[in-house]
């Protein structure tokens, strides 16, 4: 392996590095997408719409929904063509080696299927990147496109770097060879979305686009930050970001899917201070421990939404209990 893509490890780098692993490692624990099927194909339609809208497609997440559900939508025939394809290589993802030409070429045919006329093919012209009047970025020529896709792909499959940081580095160096006509963006992102599920198998229903769609400002600017300083590292922050709150929102998301009434109300009476049992039944009106124990107190500390302030002694007489941040955003959000 001779190529070394250039960036640099950074505090903030390792600091996002560890929380999304804490993080996956909560997932991972409490099996949490696999048991909510809908969530999972929800969160894949958010992925597909927010990659899309990226790239100027208008289609909302409710069109992009009937799209995908064989209904008719009223909309420009080229937009649902993107989603008919994105749809088609998100659901073939798994099929895929991220380290594999061919397959990238294939995954661009389909994505690209009816739209450029290069689809499943490397670009035989130059290309220039502007945004506005601007020309931001002037790709490689084309006859080093296989060479500089190629070396890439080889760094990938052998390097001993975080899957984190590699797939994001990945990602900003897809970008800067730029190799197809069109599609670079979502082939960009969809790779990146590859190369994390290979790694921890969440990553495929994580919708991580939908996040880069609402920071798109920040998702250009760390492009050309990191163009500017002639290395990844400002992308591979703003990725990492994107990354975690994604992870985040989804948590946050399959447990307010999950409270039940009984929760709600345990929550409702809990501000940002902590409360014993006793305290709490009293708020609650409840005098039947158990009721209170299996119903409310148990329910909220396996989603996660209140903690224990002595956890290593969970029947000690200080015990108490508070809200988390999830538990506060859950809170926020009725």
């Amino acid at each position: 392996m001779t190529y070394e893509p250039p960036f640099k490890i950074t505090h903030e780098i390792l600091s996002l590095v560890e929380k999304i692993g804490e993080q996956i490692g909560s997932f991972n624990a409490m099996d949490k997408l696999s048991s909510v099927p809908k969530l999972r194909r929800a969160n894949r339609i958010k992925t597909i719409q927010g990659s899309l809208a990226i790239e100027g497609n208008t289609l909302d997440l409710q069109q992009v929904t009937a799209v995908v559900n064989g209904k008719k939508v009223l909309g420009q025939p080229r937009e649902i063509q993107e989603v008919l394809n994105a749809f088609t290589v998100y659901e073939k993802l798994t099929q895929y080696s991220p380290y594999s030409i061919d397959n990238m070429l294939n995954a661009h045919e389909i994505l690209m299927s009816s739209l450029v006329e290069e689809s499943g093919t490397f670009r035989s012209k130059g290309v220039g990147i502007m945004r506005g009047n601007d020309l931001i970025h002037v790709a490689p020529p084309t006859d080093k496109i296989s060479f500089l896709i190629n070396d890439l792909l080889e760094w990938l499959k052998n390097t001993d770097i975080h899957p984190l940081v590699a797939s994001s580095v990945f990602h900003y160096e897809f970008e800067f060879i730029h190799p197809f006509q069109d599609g670079n963006g979502r082939m960009g992102r969809l790779w990146q979305t590859l190369l994390l599920m290979k790694w921890q198998p969440i990553f495929e229903y994580l919708p991580v686009e939908q996040v880069v769609r609402e920071r798109q400002k920040d998702y250009y600017a760390a492009l050309s930050c990191s163009d500017n300083s002639s290395d990844s590292t400002y992308f591979i922050e703003f990725m990492l970001q994107a990354i975690l709150q994604a992870i985040l929102e989804v948590d946050t998301e399959q447990v307010t899917e999950q409270v039940t009434e009984q929760v709600k109300r345990l929550l409702s009476v809990m501000d940002d201070i902590s409360y014993s049992g006793k305290e709490l039944m009293v708020k609650l009106g409840i005098v039947h421990r158990p009721t209170f124990f299996y119903s409310y107190l148990r329910p909220a500390l396996d989603a996660g939404i209140i903690e224990m302030t002595v956890p290593d002694k969970p029947r000690s007489s200080l015990q108490r209990y508070r809200l988390t941040s999830k538990g506060l955003h859950v809170k926020s959000d009725d």
